[in-house]
């Protein structure tokens, strides 16, 4: 029998100081240390005063999160989260997701929009108020939206799935429609909307699959996959070609090779699609 993966807890109540033997991830810019064979480092490891900011558990064990400068005395190596999500396993990769966001969003979030006071912590939450005017900062989400949409394949061939290659970022990547949803908009309505912006086609049978945390897009995105069938099986996308470059229909067993990363959603959707199996 397969050993149960670890349980990460996320949290920002533990109380008092860590211990020496809590782990341990210290944060710079949008790198993160861990050991050289991408083990998480332990609170003995770092500087005794590093200003530790709770992250959760780890099968009960404490994790810490720490903001600190890229010094090569520090011990480890620094590496961007994707680089890390490629090589831990779940739930390892989202716990350094959660690093990363809960750091930033500590650096962007120090000052009062409203009064210009300096923010102070609110005990036990992941969250600031203003002793000026009291105004409440939570630490809030970012949903995204992201669809595999699919269509009856010809001559009654393997259905085909619509992917999309991006102006920007990774261009060389085939990936999914995708976006961020709009105030006043339920999820279903956000994939609608994206779907008719970035590829011109309309979608029906709007089913959800699956989330995930995401550290790329910066603090507190969310990431919500639907899965979805093209209304009319006829129609072709059509890109304005200034966020998306192409789109295309592939064959569910003709897909390219250059797909989003094994741990991403966007990937599980995809694999999904194509086996029948979800992750």
């Amino acid at each position: 029998m397969a050993a149960a993966s670890p349980e990460f807890v996320p949290g920002a109540g533990a109380p008092g100081a860590p211990d020496a033997g809590d782990l341990a991830l210290p944060v710079a810019g949008r790198k993160l240390l861990t050991g050289p064979d991408a083990t998480f480092l332990r609170v003995a490891d770092l500087p005794a005063d590093s200003p530790w900011v709770p992250l959760g558990t780890l099968d009960g064990r404490p994790v810490w999160a720490v903001e600190a400068p890229a010094e090569e005395s520090l011990p480890g190596r620094w590496r961007s989260w994707p680089s890390l999500a490629a090589e831990v396993p779940e739930p390892y990769a989202t716990l350094a997701g959660r690093a990363l966001a809960v750091v930033t969003w500590r650096r962007t979030h120090r000052w009062c929009g409203a009064c210009r006071e300096k923010l102070a912590d609110v005990p036990g939450e992941t969250a600031r108020r203003c002793p000026g005017c009291e105004l409440y900062v939570p630490m809030q989400l970012s949903a995204a939206v992201l669809v595999a949409i699919t269509r009856p394949g010809p001559s009654g061939g393997p259905d085909e799935l619509l992917l999309v290659r991006h102006a920007y970022g990774p261009t060389g990547l085939w990936a999914l429609v995708a976006g961020f949803v709009e105030a006043g908009e339920t999820l279903e309505e956000a994939v609608r909307r994206e779907v008719g912006e970035e590829v011109g086609l309309t979608v029906a049978q709007v089913a959800y699959f699956g989330s995930q945390p995401w550290a790329m897009s910066g603090p507190g995105t969310l990431l919500t996959g639907f899965t979805a069938r093209a209304a009319d099986p006829l129609a072709e996308p059509v890109v304005d070609g200034a966020e998306l470059a192409e789109a295309r229909w592939f064959p569910l067993d003709g897909l390219p090779a250059e797909l989003p990363p094994a741990y991403s959603i966007s990937r599980w959707l995809i694999d999904a699609a194509a086996t029948g199996v979800r992750r």
